[in-house]
């Protein structure tokens, strides 16, 4: 039996040379925290983000415009309020089928990866 402690990271990708882009999403409109990446992977291009108690790696890699079904979860504390404002930055966002217990949305940032938030309510 494997036993699991948490969920160390989550890895998306984005293309080659993009991380200028990248962090402008990532660190100017979603305000993630940027961490260095290990120096051994640095030559592979990408960056690393601490979310939470988790990390975020975003990898580079060839791509075209897919909009995949992957994604990260990201509980937030308020949802509706997290949606208002990527909404004032431009950032369209979509509805979510109902799960019980969970308010929730979703967006793609612009390398087409999707990205939920969520709300736990009682």
């Amino acid at each position: 039996m494997i036993r699991v402690k948490r969920l160390d990271h989550v890895q998306i990708c984005i293309p080659f040379g993009a991380e200028d882009e990248a962090r402008a999403f990532y660190t100017g409109v979603l305000g993630f925290q940027e961490i260095e990446k290990p120096e051994s992977l640095k030559g592979n291009g990408g960056l690393w983000y601490k979310v939470g108690d988790i990390e975020l790696h975003i990898g580079t890699e060839k791509r075209g415009g897919y909009n995949s079904k992957s994604h990260p979860a990201f509980e937030v504390e308020d949802v509706e309020a997290a949606r208002r404002y990527l909404e004032e930055r431009g950032v369209a966002t979509q509805d979510e089928k109902p799960i019980p217990g969970v308010k929730r949305f979703s967006f793609r940032d612009p390398f087409h990866n999707r990205i939920e938030l969520l709300e736990k309510i009682e």
